[in-house]
């Protein structure tokens, strides 16, 4: 009879981790980042634990207020962010945070200031709730100008210069994917412990997938690129299969799903949204820095995302991510209509 395997006595956390690669850092490194981090644990667990519990405490539902987007706010949108920017400026170790749920951004007073700046979505895909989709908490992190005391300049700068970006999706399980420009890991919460463990180190996107994630109810108003491409993987005249679309309405969902699997998560810029409808700073440039530290691609069609420089801290583009070469085939469609103008 085959004895039942034990459980693994070398639990890895995700401090124990992020501190692993510090001290590989060496005496560059202070621990600042990891305490933030910590931080940002905290503030994923008490999320996570009101998720669970939404609709018994009431959470489900409108706060009666609208947001800087024009969106109606959840009150578990109100409580995940005032949850978010308490741990943080208790941290000590920010200086600025920019909310998709303020219209400004929160500069942090002298008594509790440190040398990060946070861009976050509090709860990404809150609007899916009531259906029991999951969601996520969605941040990147870049550090202040050494000249600098923490101002709005300090985030109004390229996703190329995050030093760490990640999301924690909630839904059966809390998983937590995190980069530090160092590879890209996950981690799920184990309730009994209340640490998130890693379970999926270095996730490595594959080079092509066979799963697109669109919202094809605007098809209409795609640009000809996007519709020719979704129509090569759709109907493909090389006799390959067509690829298969998954579309669940939480970039969170959406994107962790192409991480592990492959493929191209799709948000484009159209007639009708002109801009693009992701924000930049706290949606397309951590989810962008995280796909590309995985080995993947991220571009709006035209340029990579991570070299745009933002010009307000609300400001939306296109996003195309994924798979290297499911996304290099979208450029090419984008190529080829620019060629014909």
């Amino acid at each position: 009879m085959s004895q039942e395997e034990l459980p693994s006595t070398d639990i890895i956390t995700l401090t124990r981790h992020v501190l692993a690669d510090q001290f590989e850092l060496g005496a560059s490194a202070t621990g600042d980042l990891t305490l933030l981090l910590t931080a940002i644990q905290t503030t994923s667990k008490f999320i996570a634990t009101n998720v669970r519990k939404a609709r018994l405490i009431n959470l489900v539902g409108l706060a009666g207020e609208t947001n800087v987007q024009g969106e109606e706010q959840k009150k578990l949108d109100v409580l995940s962010n005032d949850i978010m920017i308490n741990s943080l400026r208790a941290s000590g170790k920010t200086a600025v945070l920019v909310s998709e749920e303020n219209e400004d951004a929160i500069i942090i007073e002298s008594k509790y200031k440190g040398k990060y700046c946070v861009v976050f979505d509090p709860l990404d895909g809150s609007s899916n709730i009531d259906a029991g989709v999951n969601i996520g908490t969605i941040f990147g992190i870049y550090q202040i100008a050494p000249d600098s005391k923490g101002t709005i300049q300090d985030v109004l700068r390229p996703g190329s210069e995050m030093v760490a970006a990640g999301y924690t999706m909630y839904g059966s399980s809390a998983n937590l994917v995190l980069t530090t420009g160092r590879g890209v890991n996950g981690y799920t919460l184990d309730a009994a412990l209340g640490e998130f463990i890693l379970t999926h180190p270095d996730i490595r996107i594959p080079p092509r997938g066979k799963i697109y994630s669109f919202n094809e109810g605007n098809s209409m108003y795609f640009h000809p690129p996007v519709i020719s491409y979704l129509n090569s993987i759709k109907y493909p005249s090389n006799g390959k299969s067509p690829y298969s679309a998954r579309y669940i309405g939480s970039m969170v969902a959406d994107v962790h799903r192409t991480l592990l699997y492959g493929g191209i998560f799709g948000y484009p810029d159209d007639k009708k949204s002109k801009s693009g409808k992701l924000r930049l700073l706290y949606e397309a440039f951590p989810m962008a820095f995280l796909t590309e530290q995985a080995g993947g691609l991220a571009t709006t069609g035209t340029k990579r995302i991570l070299d745009i420089v933002p010009t307000n801290i609300h400001q939306r583009c296109s996003v195309f991510l994924g798979s290297k070469d499911d996304v290099l085939d979208l450029q090419k469609f984008y190529q080829e209509d620019a060629s014909k103008q």
